[in-house]
């Protein structure tokens, strides 16, 4: 085993060398915000979508933007309108009177990273046009089947719901986001360096492309690879079981929840908690890894009751009481 964990330790520290270029060259342009590119590359190498809440100007956009460049991918950004229809999204079938035959077109969804800005300015019909995309990778278009090119990866941003001319996203959708971030505003000196960088009118700053797609699907196979003990993976299905039946564990939140986190969040809470200790550059995954990454799987999975809502609990404050009260290995 010791042999094992020594070649699984030197493969990651081998294959997550570009962590650091991308780390770089993300920080020419976004000041601080680590938590949130961390999070992106977590999303990145789990072959997990992300989704991004924060009130505007917080960099969401720009975040993504650069970090498209910072791959050489494809990179399609789609500003999500209250007008905006399905087939704007994945194309649609077009008569030609010719041939008296309809050609498909396709639609901008056909890329590598897809920036769905402000995703919740749109109408469930065209959110919903992006499920089976995220789900299955593909888009059917009339009667046929399109395979999505990999990697694909959705990162969506919205507002907070409450800000007016939203929809919220329908909860099938939200589950299919491996990650919910919160973004926060910045410190007093992060606001000064942003000051000092960006209130100019020059030119854009520059970023090269670091990383190929073959380097991502590289990563994702070591991913796969890292250690996880059996213990650990008890303590991550004893999280999500904690959701689901928090009196069998003796933790005082069964009023509060309506539904708990579905198995998609098993499988999310270990990918990203392997993908977390990669780019920690280490072959094995720790308790705390599970711990640091839990929320952002956790927050919009669970659905609180009425009760909690009139006690001002969010699934925040139902997730640090799980995690404080379910027992570590």
């Amino acid at each position: 085993m010791v042999t094992d964990m020594t070649e699984i330790n030197e493969l990651v520290k081998k294959e997550s060398g570009f962590v650091e270029k991308i780390y770089t060259e993300i920080g020419k342009v976004i000041v601080g915000q680590k938590y949130l590119i961390e999070r992106l590359l977590i999303g990145l190498l789990a072959d997990g979508h992300v989704l991004l809440e924060g009130v505007p100007g917080l960099a969401k956009t720009l975040s993504i933007s650069t970090l498209a460049k910072v791959l050489s991918t494809g990179f399609q950004r789609l500003q999500f309108t209250p007008d905006l229809l399905p087939a704007d999204l994945i194309g649609t079938l077009v008569y030609n009177p010719r041939s008296s035959e309809f050609t498909v077109k396709k639609g901008p969804i056909f890329s590598n990273i897809i920036l769905a800005d402000e995703i919740n300015r749109a109408p469930a019909k065209v959110q919903s046009a992006l499920l089976e995309a995220m789900q299955e990778r593909q888009v059917t278009i009339g009667s046929q089947t399109f395979k999505l090119e990999e990697p694909f990866l959705v990162l969506a941003t919205q507002n907070p719901i409450e800000q007016e001319g939203t929809y919220p996203l329908p909860e099938a959708q939200v589950d299919r986001f491996m990650l919910k971030l919160r973004i926060s505003y910045p410190n007093k000196q992060e606001e000064k360096e942003i000051l000092e960088r960006m209130a100019h009118t020059s030119s854009e700053i520059k970023v090269n492309p670091v990383i190929k797609p073959d380097d991502i699907f590289r990563a994702r196979e070591v991913v796969n690879k890292i250690y996880m003990d059996d213990k650990i993976k008890d303590y991550i299905i004893d999280i999500v079981f904690a959701t689901r039946e928090p009196h069998a564990y003796n933790i005082d939140v069964s009023d509060y929840i309506a539904y708990g986190a579905s198995p998609r969040a098993t499988i999310a809470l270990t990918l990203a908690s392997k993908a977390y200790a990669f780019i920690n550059g280490r072959g094995y995954v720790t308790p705390q890894d599970v711990k640091s990454i839990g929320m952002d799987i956790l927050r919009h999975r669970i659905i609180i009751t009425y009760e909690a809502e009139a006690e001002e609990m969010t699934s925040e404050d139902v997730i640090r009481k799980i995690f404080d009260e379910v027992e570590v290995p």
